[in-house]
């Protein structure tokens, strides 16, 4: 491994971790910082770069489960033991669902012609406008415990999540926008997004490597493990924060600079 390449997917990583669960969309910007900079397909290959890209988001679940060990340990133990506790795991497949299914059956379509730079802006603009949307409603009152999230909130969450298969729009923009909507607060959104982004991106991952593993070269294996672990370290730094500051700041900071972002990379790239 050229230490160059290393700094790449070192770097790489790090964008996928401090992105992955901001409402930015860290899809995004892994494809608009490799296609503009890095270009790992040219050490990787395009397969086995997709197939990398895909793989280092692992690393951000992890951090995730990490994070929310408790609450995973309470829903794996049987939730029916805890009287406090009402999510169940009802919720979380009720609200995957929709996502879940919507991408197994355009998965091959998304991979071919939407991980562009030109569908990318598209994503970022739409979902930020989505976010505003979210932050100008003013329900009658807040749920403000991710414990009081109902089934039909939970399904409704996941049909806002399908919009996310579009890169750019950003899984978390558009469930946490969605919850909000839906009565959530800002916090208990959050909580359910990232708790839901378990199982799905886990399915999401292991399909896309599944069917791209004839691609796969065993001297790619240091690039994964490099990417996984930069991944895993930034992601937990950087949903502690925001889990600390979203109830304070909401969504339109992030949409502000999700604008600004179009800007600076249609003033570069074009």
């Amino acid at each position: 491994m050229e230490m160059i390449e290393f700094l790449k997917v070192v770097i790489l990583g790090m964008f996928e971790g401090l992105t992955e669960f901001a409402p930015v969309s860290s899809t995004g910007h892994m494809i608009l910082v490799d296609e503009m900079w890095l270009r790992t397909d040219l050490f990787l290959g395009d397969y086995v770069a997709n197939t990398f890209k895909v793989f280092i988001q692992l690393g951000s679940i992890l951090a995730v489960i990490v994070i929310f060990r408790d609450r995973f340990r309470e829903l794996l133990l049987s939730s029916q033991r805890s009287e406090r506790a009402r999510l169940k795991w009802s919720h979380i497949i009720t609200g995957l669902l929709p996502a879940a299914l919507l991408g197994f059956l355009f998965e091959d379509f998304i991979d071919k012609h939407l991980f562009t730079l030109e569908t990318v802006l598209i994503g970022l603009g739409a979902g930020a406008v989505f976010m505003i949307a979210a932050d100008l409603h003013q329900p009658k009152e807040w749920k403000e415990s991710v414990d009081q999230i109902s089934h039909r909130q939970a399904f409704t969450i996941g049909m806002f999540q399908c919009l996310s298969l579009w890169p750019g729009f950003s899984r978390s923009g558009a469930t946490i926008s969605a919850g909000v909507l839906m009565g959530l607060s800002h916090r208990a959104a959050a909580d359910f997004t990232f708790i839901m982004a378990v199982p799905i991106m886990l399915g999401a991952s292991s399909l896309s490597i599944v069917n791209n593993f004839s691609y796969f070269q065993w001297n790619a294996v240091p690039y994964f493990a490099v990417g996984f672990l930069s991944a895993f370290l930034f992601a937990l730094l950087s949903i502690r924060f925001f889990l600390r500051l979203i109830n304070h700041v909401k969504l339109i900071p992030f949409a502000i600079y999700r604008f600004l972002l179009i800007v600076v990379i249609c003033f570069l790239y074009f």
